[in-house]
């Protein structure tokens, strides 16, 4: 064709430092959304690809924990559950704070990690934290088996009057929402601290199991007296995980207020989050 007519113009994508203190690239997000697509699928198989039972350990590492809280923390340390049975107590509980922790135990850390990918291409820094969250939620998805099992147990033979399903399970999704979008705000400025920090990432691990023990993953809610409630609402984790109860299995120590309170601590976290995390992605490959 005369005067190259129907070949594709040159083009060329310039990349600006974005304005502000918080921008979600939303539209970048849409347009790298097959980079979400492999980035879900190789953080969920590279995680279980050379091991023997692969993703049967979802199934698996809820079951044994249980377990063990049954015989320490039942047995031995006698701590009551609200009269749930306590199987059901401990894996309704291990269903959320396990998501939270291993949000957090891989998205901790993507800047280093990820610091040879960040390197060779340009594309949106939240899609892999992002993806990490999203390919975490398969693992919920697994959980959900040994703990219906043993609700339908529980509650159609060993004992029917302890547990009662109600309208309020519909909320649970949401509840694992927020629980999503704390450990994506946590783990943001995780990541942001490791980056500069690189010897932090040897205590994530332990920090993640402190947090453990002052979240009610093993204990209920009114346990504590009026006089040090204060302590468990601090923890942006406890109204979680003891909403996931109420909705669940209809026990559980909530107000409408303290609901409120942890949402708007889940958004502050989150915002802040994204805001420290752009902040260091604009360097980070330099220093990693």
């Amino acid at each position: 064709m005369a005067g190259g007519a129907g070949r594709a113009q040159d083009y060329e994508i310039i990349i600006r430092r974005s304005s502000g203190w918080v921008t979600i690239p939303w539209r970048d997000f849409w347009e790298y959304r097959d980079l979400l697509v492999l980035l879900v699928r190789r953080d969920f198989v590279s995680r279980y690809k050379q091991t023997m039972l692969g993703p049967l350990w979802f199934l698996l590492q809820p079951v044994i924990t249980t377990v063990i809280f049954t015989i320490v923390f039942g047995g031995v340390a006698q701590i009551p559950t609200d009269g749930i049975p306590r199987p059901l107590f401990y894996l309704c509980g291990l269903l959320g704070w396990t998501y939270f922790a291993q949000n957090l135990g891989l998205g901790g850390s993507v800047f280093i990690s990820n610091a040879n990918l960040f390197g060779k291409v340009w594309f949106p820094r939240l899609i892999v934290p992002f993806a990490v969250i999203v390919s975490n939620l398969v693992a919920v998805g697994l959980s959900l088996i040994p703990f219906a099992t043993v609700y339908i147990y529980y509650a159609g033979f060993a004992e029917p009057g302890a547990i009662s399903f109600t309208p309020l399970a519909l909320l649970a999704p949401f509840v694992l929402l927020q629980i999503a979008l704390l450990s994506l705000g946590v783990s943001l400025w995780m990541s942001a601290a490791t980056a500069k920090y690189r010897d932090l990432t040897h205590l994530t691990q332990y920090i993640i199991q402190l947090w453990m023990f002052a979240t009610p993953v093993f204990y209920p809610l009114s346990q504590f007296s009026e006089k040090w409630k204060w302590v468990a609402w601090i923890n942006p984790m406890s109204v979680p995980i003891e909403a996931l109860r109420l909705t669940l299995l209809g026990r559980g120590s909530l107000g409408v207020s303290e609901v409120w309170i942890s949402l708007a601590s889940t958004m502050l976290i989150l915002v802040s989050g994204i805001a420290i995390f752009q902040r260091v992605e604009r360097t980070v490959v330099d220093s990693v």
